[in-house]
């Protein structure tokens, strides 16, 4: 089995992760095991949850990452785009 360790975790986190381990009796690192084991919920799946996982992103937009795109893309365009955006935010 591999290792992984996990820095900066919010403190929010935690405190749920701490909870709800002791809810179940278990450590909070088999807690975060047991979490981490799990599905993420389908597609349409109740939202609304604490406690839900949320994909950021569909098969359909991972996919295309490999993609090539149909027309050459103009960085600088892209940049200034990005930059207007972060000044006004």
């Amino acid at each position: 089995m591999g290792n992984m360790t996990v820095r900066r975790i919010d403190d929010e986190v935690m405190r749920d992760l701490r909870i709800s381990a002791a809810r179940r009796g278990v450590s909070m690192e088999q807690e975060a095991r047991d979490r981490l084991r799990r599905p993420l919920p389908a597609k349409g799946a109740d939202s609304g949850s604490p406690n839900q996982w949320h994909a950021k992103a569909t098969l359909a937009e991972l996919l295309a990452l490999g993609i090539r795109p149909d027309k050459p893309i103009d960085h600088k365009a892209e940049s200034d785009t990005l930059y207007d955006y972060m000044e006004k935010n």
